[in-house]
C-alpha cells in the first residue's frame, strides 16, 4: 500500500489515464454558470474529502478547506472526514473552517476531537438541531450514516449522509436501512446524500429501493475520479419532488487535485415543496 507522503511514479500511473488527466489540465473548462438560486433556497453538498489526501498524494487539510469554501453550502455533508484507524480524531480545523464559512460542525462523534460518525460529518448553516441520530449501516465493512433533523428559516427539513459500502448487495442492504430509519421519522421534506458508491442506473442500481420516493435515484453528475470524473458515485436526492432544483459537480482547478472525489452541489426550495400543502388549508380558511 503506497504511503499518503509518497508521490506516484510514472511506472505506477498508467500512460492513457495519465494522458488523458494532463490533457484535461491543459483544457481546463470553467464549470458552468449556477442557475440562479431563489430567495429562501438554500445551497446543500456533499464532499468525499479522502482523508485530506488529495491525486498528488499530499495530506493537505488547507486545501480541502479551500474547497468547502467555494461550494459555500449552507448544508454540507463530508464523508471519510476522520483518521480511518486508531482514535477517530477529525482532519480539518474545524474552528477555523466555521469563521471561513458559517458552517457549524454537528456533535455526532463519539470520539473527543472527531468530526462524524463512521466518517460522515455534517455542517449546518442558519439551522437548529431539533434531534440527530447515527445509524450502523449493514455490511461487511463498518458503514454509517448520520440522520438530522433541521428547523431551518425556510422550513423544517430532514438529513441523511451516508457512505455506503463498496459491494452492490450491501449498498442495497444499507438502502432499505435508511428507508425504514425514514419511516420512523417525522413526514417532512427529505434529502438523502453522500458517497453512495453507484454508478449504475435502472435494474442493475443497487439504489432501487430509493426510486419511489427519491424520483428515480437515477445518477447524476459524474465525480470520480476527480482529475477526469466519469463515475456518478455522489448523489444528492430529495424528496418530495421539485425539492432539489439542479445537481452539479463542482469541477474546480482546486477540487481536481484535493480529493479523489469532485463535490456535488444543489439547490433546495423547501417553499416550493410545502406550498401544495398549505394550498388546501388557506382554502378552507376562505
Amino acid at each position: 500500500m503506497m504511503l499518503p507522503t509518497e508521490r506516484p511514479t510514472p511506472a505506477r500511473v498508467p500512460a492513457l489515464p495519465r494522458l488523458l488527466a494532463g490533457l484535461r489540465d491543459r483544457l481546463r473548462v470553467e464549470p458552468p454558470a449556477r442557475r440562479p438560486v431563489p430567495a429562501g433556497a438554500l445551497a446543500v453538498a456533499s464532499y468525499n474529502i479522502h482523508k485530506c489526501v488529495g491525486t498528488d498524494n499530499r495530506f493537505d487539510p488547507a486545501r480541502v478547506a479551500a474547497v468547502i469554501a467555494e461550494l459555500d453550502a449552507d448544508i454540507l455533508a463530508l464523508q471519510e472526514a476522520d483518521r480511518r484507524f486508531g482514535r477517530r480524531h477529525g482532519l480539518l480545523d474545524m474552528p477555523a473552517l466555521e469563521r471561513r464559512t458559517g458552517l457549524s460542525l454537528l456533535p455526532l462523534s463519539l470520539e473527543p476531537g472527531g468530526h462524524g460518525w463512521r466518517g460522515n460529518a455534517l455542517l449546518v448553516r442558519n439551522a437548529r438541531v431539533i434531534r440527530q441520530r447515527r445509524l450502523v449501516l449493514p455490511g461487511g465493512e463498518p458503514r454509517g450514516a448520520v440522520m438530522a433533523e433541521l428547523d431551518l428559516p425556510a422550513g423544517r427539513l430532514c438529513v441523511v449522509a451516508a457512505h455506503f459500502g463498496l459491494l452492490r448487495r450491501h449498498r442495497a442492504q444499507q438502502a432499505m436501512a435508511i428507508l425504514a430509519a425514514l419511516a420512523e421519522a417525522e413526514d417532512v421534506p427529505t434529502l438523502v446524500f453522500g458517497d453512495l458508491n453507484e454508478w449504475r442506473p435502472g435494474p442493475r442500481s443497487s439504489l432501487r429501493a430509493l426510486e419511489d420516493g427519491f424520483g428515480g435515484a437515477v445518477p447524476g453528475p459524474a465525480t470520480f475520479p476527480s482529475r477526469l470524473p466519469v463515475l456518478a458515485l455522489d448523489r444528492i436526492l430529495g424528496r418530495p419532488r421539485g425539492l432539489v432544483l439542479g445537481v452539479e459537480a463542482h469541477d474546480t482547478p482546486r477540487a481536481r487535485v484535493a480529493s479523489d472525489h469532485l463535490p456535488i452541489r444543489a439547490v433546495i426550495d423547501l417553499a416550493a415543496v410545502q406550498a401544495p400543502a398549505l394550498a388546501p388549508a388557506l382554502s378552507e380558511a376562505a
